[in-house]
């Protein structure tokens, strides 16, 4: 995947150090939660993968939650501490406009998906036609990257560095802050896919359709999800001759691969609501704070 423009020194700057470990469990198990999903960042691009870092950032939203109803968060809201406040506030914006940007993504490639699924079943027989849809599809799909790009330039704001060691929680929540962008670049890389598919790799597409055992090793060692497999194999079969019986073969296995594109998406999907929804939850709590 390609690197993503966030800064990555400004999202592991944060430490927990400051925080009072041992003031209240909460806290305690808000940085083993953080552990486990700044630990997520090394795993595979998969949707499966993308999937359980969105469901520890949940978990850790909610133990934030948790954090939010306590006494001693009200003293956030005191004038002395309201440039703090109101980054986070900012912040929990951001993120949140970030979510509904992924969210709308998904929703419209895997609309673009189905009825691309439904061209190739009616119309495999013919290339010219087969040929102008995937084209369309492609379009639509060089258009989610743009917005992909664009949003993940938008994230590059700058997480504040400076310690603030008289209110630990201000660290904590900008710990949250941080590793939430973390988690939403992996999501935006993962939509985006590659910006242009190689021809070296295209042709490794068309032998994995025509010739799968034969590549079965060298397919383990590729870095790529379901959109870097299914945009490669639209753009082989769009841009290779091959003979009657191979173009079969490219056919049904892009069917094949664009259906797992779809339940990969459907599964994100389904996990992002949620996350949403935690989202959401945060930023009424902070909300509350200033109100109380």
């Amino acid at each position: 995947m390609a690197a993503s423009p966030v800064n990555q020194t400004s999202i592991h700057h944060f430490r927990s150090n400051s925080l009072p470990t041992g003031a209240h469990p909460l806290i305690s198990e808000f940085n083993d939660q953080l552990s486990r999903v700044r630990g997520s960042e090394t795993t595979s691009s998969s949707s499966a993968s993308l999937s359980q870092k969105l469901i520890g950032l949940q978990d850790l939203h909610d133990r934030v939650d948790n954090l939010l109803l306590l006494p001693c968060t009200q003293v956030l809201a005191q004038e002395q501490h309201q440039k703090w406040f109101n980054e986070l506030l900012d912040g929990s914006l951001r993120l949140l406009d970030v979510c509904g940007i992924a969210r709308d993504a998904l929703l419209k490639t895997k609309e673009c998906t189905r009825e691309l699924q439904s061209t190739l079943r009616r119309r495999r027989g013919n290339k010219m036609e087969l040929a102008r849809e995937i084209e369309k599809y492609l379009a639509s799909r060089k258009v989610v990257k743009k917005a992909m790009q664009k949003a993940l330039k938008g994230m590059q704001t700058e997480l504040n560095s400076k310690k603030n060691d008289d209110l630990a929680m201000v660290s904590m929540l900008k710990e949250l802050e941080a590793v939430t962008v973390m988690v939403f670049e992996s999501l935006l890389t993962f939509i985006a896919g590659p910006k242009l598919q190689s021809k070296s790799y295209g042709w490794f597409v068309v032998s994995k359709l025509v010739h799968p055992k034969k590549v079965a090793c060298e397919d383990e060692k590729t870095d790529a999800d379901e959109f870097d497999k299914a945009d490669a194999a639209l753009q082989s079969l769009i841009s290779h001759k091959t003979s009657k019986s191979d173009y079969s073969v490219l056919v049904q296995n892009v069917q094949n691969w664009m259906g797992k594109l779809e339940s990969s998406i459907e599964d994100v999907e389904e996990v992002l609501e949620c996350l949403s929804r935690r989202l959401v939850k945060t930023r009424v709590s902070f909300l509350n704070i200033l109100n109380h």
